[in-house]
């Protein structure tokens, strides 16, 4: 074989192994809530918000529940302030970590209804 098309071949399978490494961590499975208690590690949660949440100013801590597809409810604490549109929220996504009965987020991702979908008369 020539040499050329031997050391091309290895500079692109290192490149694509490297690829997979660095996306390794942006790729997050969606698991129920169940799943999420069971498995432990970040993964991301998708269900609708049960109320408003409460925001702690001091601690700068936004708490609040969500209800899975499944029925099944989680208290979830994020480390941040609550999202600007999450009153108007139909489904929520939570990227965090369960632990000790909580489920800790470090991202939320808030899905509102279209401003763009028809009106209904």
């Amino acid at each position: 074989m020539n040499k050329k098309y031997v050391i091309g071949t290895t500079v692109i399978a290192a490149f694509a192994i490297l690829a997979i490494y660095a996306f390794k961590p942006a790729m997050v499975s969606y698991v129920s809530i169940e799943e999420a208690i069971q498995k432990g590690g970040v993964v991301q949660v998708k269900g609708e918000r049960v109320g408003s949440g409460v925001f702690d100013l001091e601690k700068n801590v936004f708490t609040f529940d969500l209800k899975d597809k499944d029925g099944r409810e989680i208290n979830v604490v994020f480390d941040g302030p609550k999202p600007g549109n999450f009153d108007q929220a139909t489904e929520v996504v939570c990227k965090g970590e369960y632990k000790n009965g909580v489920f800790y987020a470090k991202e939320i991702l808030v899905k509102c209804p279209s401003k763009y979908q028809e009106m209904e008369s």
